[in-house]
């Protein structure tokens, strides 16, 4: 069989883009490194137990669940004992970073390619490559661009991330009533106002379900990005690695193990608690039924003479 030289191709490309891309590859490194840094301060600027107060505000105002509630506080403060709380608000900093590029990106190609077929064609294969595609592989061109550090797996952790965004979002908007979308085109909507009042509120579910899904794909990458110098959870559990410390690993991961239910608890809750809003919305709206059948029993009725 003839050998085909991919690999030689794909090592010429890459290199083609750090020689003649060099720069902007820094610029984007420099932006990018910025703004970790400024989710980071943010981050541990207020003292741990205020900040532990904040993270339960925000699970009671997603679900109003007490037992959330209760699990972050107990949960964040188990942290804060094991000493990895600058660690978890590292590794919190690049996940929300990354996955707010993520849906930055995947939700808008999701919209596209539910409205296209063309799109949606040309998008499928490299979805499903993505995917496929083994998880320390995304990391060997972001080394080679951006060299050992947050960088590489700010990006590693957000190309890996993209995919679902983009899945659910299609599918959310492919899954709205047709009846809905023709009655709005009827009323004289126009395709964007289509876009923006009927299939995105209605798709929200399947987007918030991508959104959750994209968290706790970057947080499985933040852990694999400690191997080329990212900072947090996955550089503990990595250095646990790599000396034999098993019980610094169980911590770390532990940690990983509670970040990750936390932001997962969060998003389905926000996303159940507007799905249940907008329904009972639209049962105020819709008249009582039998009500309304009496009424028109009425109106038809004619009295015998």
């Amino acid at each position: 069989m003839p050998e085909l030289p991919i690999g030689d191709a794909v090592e010429k490309f890459t290199q083609f883009l750090q020689d003649h891309l060099g720069e902007a590859f820094d610029v984007f490194a420099n932006v990018l490194m910025q703004l970790v840094d400024v989710v980071y301060t943010v981050l541990v600027a207020p003292h741990p137990l205020l900040l532990i107060a904040v993270l339960a505000v925000l699970a009671w105002l997603a679900g109003r669940r007490v037992t959330l509630v209760v699990f972050t506080v107990l949960a964040f403060l188990l942290v804060a004992s094991m000493q990895l709380w600058v660690q978890t608000m590292q590794t919190l900093a690049v996940v929300l970073v990354a996955a707010v590029i993520a849906v930055a990106v995947g939700v808008p190609l999701g919209v596209w390619a539910a409205r296209s077929s063309r799109v949606s064609m040309v998008i499928r294969p490299v979805l499903d490559f993505m995917q496929t595609l083994p998880v320390f592989v995304y990391l060997i061109p972001a080394v080679f661009l951006f060299g050992i550090g947050v960088v590489p797996g700010v990006v590693a952790t957000t190309a890996f991330a993209v995919p679902p965004a983009v899945r659910l979002t299609q599918l959310g908007i492919r899954q709205v009533d047709a009846e809905v979308v023709e009655a709005a085109v009827a009323f004289g909507s126009r395709p964007w106002q289509v876009l923006r009042e009927v299939q995105l509120p209605l798709a929200l579910p399947s987007i918030m379900a991508g959104i959750n899904q994209v968290i706790m794909m970057a947080l499985s990458m933040v852990v694999i990005a400690g191997m080329v110098g990212a900072q947090g959870l996955g550089s503990v559990v990595v250095q646990s690695v790599t000396q034999l410390d098993i019980g610094k690993g169980f911590e770390g991961g532990l940690a990983v193990v509670i970040l990750a239910i936390y932001l997962d608890r969060l998003t389905s809750a926000a996303g159940s608690r507007d799905l249940t809003r907008r329904r009972a919305r639209r049962r105020a709206a819709e008249p009582d039924a039998p009500a309304q059948r009496d009424r028109m029993h009425e109106e038809v009725t004619v009295p015998l003479a």
